[in-house]
């Protein structure tokens, strides 16, 4: 069997992170949220201290190269997979966003149902799995994205601040802040058990693409918009959401920079970074630069979170269409393997966007070092965590 080697360990480490047992019974904790909820923060933490971490992948489930599940046929839930095609397993971790779920409708912005997300959320959960869900939240200001418009940039500096208490959108944010409370309670089992998730919010802050970003309001706006968030959130019942806090890599590896917008340890449980690859046709001196800076941003991380007692991941990563034959084992891998990180996550496989992937599909040249990638000691896949829930300490 796959990572025998520390079967037991990572067992102790993950057990109650999710299962399939048909109990209802899950108290909430001293925290106000569920006791799962709180057993994965703990698993995730403890992660950090062992040598393994999840492997994640951005929509995995719901679209990938020349496929699209098919929405209306509850039957094909949780059953393909670019990953699973080529490594014959899917990941841990599963990832999905709700931008466009503020606006009431019925599918993100990627065109995914969100009743889909939300079978496929409990499914991955009934396996043993783990889900996060960004928020790429359209801005109630200007009525565009959550990207910034060169046209519109005197509306996105005043973003923020119409959100906040006492803005001319406040109500309307509160109005979109319910609804995601909404799709966050409605992940309930059949036999009654809320299914923990983390969220990540107002991610990438440290650069100004989105309309929360640096440039667009001011540390203490940023901070306000967390807390608002959060209070939103838990006004409404949520009990069942962990909160990452992920800025991309521009603090570069400077401690004061990336605390600078830091919402507070009350909010946040997972501390990460958002790092891309961009060399170009597979540049090695430009994958090697990828590779500093990603180990330079998951030191400080690391070491941030660490003091905190909070969690750590490599939130986002990838290299878009992997032309590098060897990525995996001789880019990622290796920086990963130094730093106690509970997970890390590639973005998304487009089915209707050529050249837009970072996760391999069968043929793809990088699939046999995926394979390798995935037979490391270190890794955990969903069949990982379905064989170590079965083995529980008694």
């Amino acid at each position: 069997m796959k990572k025998i080697l520390i079967m037991a360990t990572a067992a102790l480490l993950m057990a109650g992170c999710g299962n399939s047992e048909k109990k209802a019974d899950d108290p909430l904790a001293d925290s106000g949220r569920t006791q799962r909820t709180e057993n994965l923060l703990a698993n995730l933490i403890a992660l950090g201290d062992s040598s393994v971490y999840l492997f994640g992948h951005h929509d995995d489930t719901v679209y990938g190269i020349g496929w699209e599940a098919d929405y209306q046929n509850d039957s094909t839930v949780h059953q393909r997979s670019d990953v699973k095609s080529v490594c014959n397993d899917y990941p841990a971790l599963l990832s999905f966003d709700l931008g466009r779920i503020e606006l009431g409708g019925e599918r993100n912005l990627d065109g995914v149902p969100f009743e889909r997300i939300r079978q496929e959320i409990i499914a991955h959960y009934d396996r043993g799995g783990m889900t996060t869900l960004s928020w790429h939240v359209d801005n109630p200001l200007s009525g565009g994205t959550s990207w910034v418009a060169d046209s519109l940039k005197d509306i996105e500096t005043r973003t923020v601040a119409a959100v906040l208490e006492g803005g001319e959108k406040h109500d309307v944010f509160l109005a979109w802040l319910d609804k995601v409370a909404q799709f966050l309670n409605s992940l309930e089992t059949p036999y009654g058990v809320k299914v923990p998730v983390l969220f990540r919010p107002w991610h990438e802050h440290t650069g100004s693409w989105f309309w929360w970003g640096q440039q667009h309001c001011t540390p203490e706006q940023y901070k306000a918009l967390w807390q608002l968030t959060a209070d939103r959130l838990k006004e409404k019942g949520v009990t069942n959401a962990l909160y990452a806090y992920s800025p991309g890599t521009e603090p570069d590896g400077d401690e004061k920079k990336y605390m600078e917008r830091y919402p507070g340890d009350d909010i946040i449980d997972l501390l990460g970074v958002d790092c891309y690859c961009s060399a170009p046709d597979g540049d090695s001196l430009q994958i090697a630069n990828y590779a500093a800076r990603l180990d330079k941003n998951l030191d400080m991380v690391c070491r941030i979170a660490k003091q905190h007692g909070k969690a750590a991941a490599a939130t986002e990563t990838g290299y878009e269409c992997l032309p590098s034959p060897d990525w995996w084992t001789k880019a990622l891998a290796p920086v990963l393997e130094r730093h106690p990180v509970s997970y890390v996550l590639v973005w998304r496989n487009a089915h209707n966007r050529p050249n837009h992937y970072f996760a391999p599909y069968p043929s793809q040249q990088s699939s046999s070092d995926f394979i390798r990638f995935y037979n490391q000691k270190q890794t955990l896949f969903l069949r990982d965590l379905n064989g170590l829930y079965s083995k529980r300490p008694m």
